[in-house]
């Protein structure tokens, strides 16, 4: 999907960042139907081969259903394959072993450079020195150009933590997003060209400049984790770890399965120790697991994040800009991601990729008043830590006085997918932009998480948990009317939390806490 909570009149995209609001109604980068392809017209398709079932025989049997493989991924038993034929999946369905086919792109979209809050995507608008705060004004640990204006990261005590540890370049993030810019002067120091990757087509394409960022949200995350300690811009959270970027998101923002599953396959095999995931796996929200096409995409995805685990991964994730309770989901009314979703009644049968996956460490964003964002997803049974992620709306503040997260942004798209008025130049030139999401969140906590294996070494499940006790932790809010204007996007339930203080729906163990973690 792409990026924003809803575009125009239409729905939310799979990218949980760069969420624009004007009154009570989210408006977002405009998404258009690109006439996408119909299952059949030379589609892409997942073939999910039963589990431990061999694939060896695969390529005859995609070819004799009239189709070619794009690619095998035998220890998970998944293929990714092509083909104009409409009857392909139901051919595939039918071969031995086989547990489910389905079509993965006809639902595909574009931006269309709709207009946010009033102000245009492009134009001609100059970028700008700064905006709010104060520029260079840092704090111990923070101090490069512009960290006075990173409200978030003093939030987490991320300066003070840096005076024991700015990470281990051994440490290495795999940010799964739509790339990152490698020339930004903020990162290039820190990108990992081997460990980098283009998978888009469901196959990686090594390296940084194959992955390189066409939408600008990956960098803005990989900005907030590891942009370097140089006197440039920002300071990420963990500014001497190292970075991979694997994209699997296209231009538009958009993370089908193929794409996810490449990512995470990449990932196992790539020396990653922690990826974060800002983004929910097209075409649907809520993957139904009592539909057949649906079920197939969440078993293969589920099968590739848990290859991952299985490697020593940890798993951060985006709760999403819904404002929904995804422990309690009733509705889905923002996928199929093409120009009309369909709204549907859904069950707990429906969950959202990749952050309800088990062991997946889900994120809900918070503001500068450690407040829930309004617009950040939340759920009992989902969310493990909150971070900041801006709010526009709640938590405005003399820190915060636009009440979104700064970050890195590619220079040749600053005036293309940044809006002006949220546009920074630094004095050398690099670009930077404002957001806000559950996409700036998620890689807040994955920056922590980084942090945490520099000074202790930990992988996989004892990170994870490490991560969850390096918080603050926080209450349910005894007044939840500031978000009666925010119900969920999915089916309009008013925003309620659940749970006491050492774990709720809203922060689940509490935000986190940088100097926590590695002290």
């Amino acid at each position: 999907m792409s990026v924003s909570r809803s575009r125009g009149g239409s729905r939310g995209t799979a990218v949980f960042g760069v969420v624009a609001v004007v009154a009570a109604t989210a408006l977002a980068t405009g998404v258009a139907s690109t006439g996408a392809s119909a299952a059949g017209a030379n589609s892409t398709y997942l073939v999910v081969y039963k589990e431990k079932n061999s694939t060896s025989g695969a390529a005859s049997a995609v070819a004799a259903a009239g189709g070619q493989v794009v690619a095998t991924y035998a220890p998970i038993s998944v293929v990714v394959a092509r083909s104009a034929r409409p009857d392909f999946a139901a051919k595939m369905r039918n071969v031995p072993g086989v547990e489910g086919a389905v079509a993965t792109t006809r639902f595909a979209s574009a931006l269309d450079g709709g207009a946010v809050s009033g102000d245009s995507v492009g134009g001609s608008g100059a970028p700008q020195a700064t905006q709010g705060g104060t520029a260079g004004a840092g704090t111990a640990g923070l101090d490069d150009s512009l960290s006075g204006l990173q409200w978030d990261m003093r939030q987490i005590k991320v300066g003070e933590a840096h005076a024991v540890s700015t990470g281990q370049p051994t440490v290495l993030v795999g940010d799964i997003d739509t790339g990152l810019d490698y020339t930004h002067p903020d990162l290039a120091a820190n990108v990992d060209d081997a460990a980098s990757a283009d998978c888009v087509t469901g196959v990686a394409v090594p390296g940084k400049v194959a992955a390189n960022d066409d939408n600008g949200h990956g960098t803005h995350t990989a900005g907030t984790i590891a942009a370097a300690a140089n006197g440039i811009g920002i300071v990420g959270v963990a500014p001497s770890v190292k970075i991979a970027g694997i994209k699997a998101g296209n231009a538009a923002g958009f993370f089908f399965p193929e794409a996810v599953i490449c990512a995470f396959m990449w990932s196992g095999d790539h020396g990653v120790d922690v990826t974060n995931n800002s983004y929910f796996a097209d075409p649907w929200l809520f993957n139904c697991k009592n539909d057949p096409e649906q079920r197939a995409i969440w078993t293969a995805e589920r099968r590739a994040i848990r290859y991952a685990q299985d490697k020593g991964v940890l798993v951060v994730a985006a709760e999403g800009n819904q404002a929904d309770d995804l422990s309690h989901p009733t509705q889905d009314a923002t996928s199929p991601d093409d120009a009309t979703p369909v709204v549907r009644d859904i069950t707990n049968a429906c969950a959202v990729v990749p952050t309800e996956v088990s062991g997946v460490v889900g994120v809900s964003a918070t503001g500068n008043l450690r407040m829930k964002s309004f617009y950040s997803s939340f759920g009992i049974s989902s969310v493990d830590v909150a971070a900041p992620g801006g709010d526009s709306i709640l938590q405005l503040t003399p820190a915060a006085p636009n009440g979104r997260v700064l970050s890195t942004w590619p220079a040749s798209l600053l005036t293309v997918t940044c809006l002006a008025a949220r546009r920074v130049v630094d004095a050398s030139g690099a670009a930077y932009c404002y957001q806000q999401g559950t996409s700036m969140a998620s890689p807040h906590a994955a920056g922590v998480a980084a942090l945490i294996a520099s000074v202790s070494g930990k992988t996989g499940g004892a990170l994870s948990a490490a991560l969850q006790n390096a918080v603050n932790p926080f209450p349910c809010p005894a007044d939840v009317a500031p978000y009666a204007f925010f119900p969920a996007l999915d089916g309009g339930a008013p925003q309620r939390c659940q749970g006491g203080l050492g774990h709720n729906s809203w922060f689940g163990a509490g935000e986190v806490d940088a100097l926590k973690a590695v002290g």
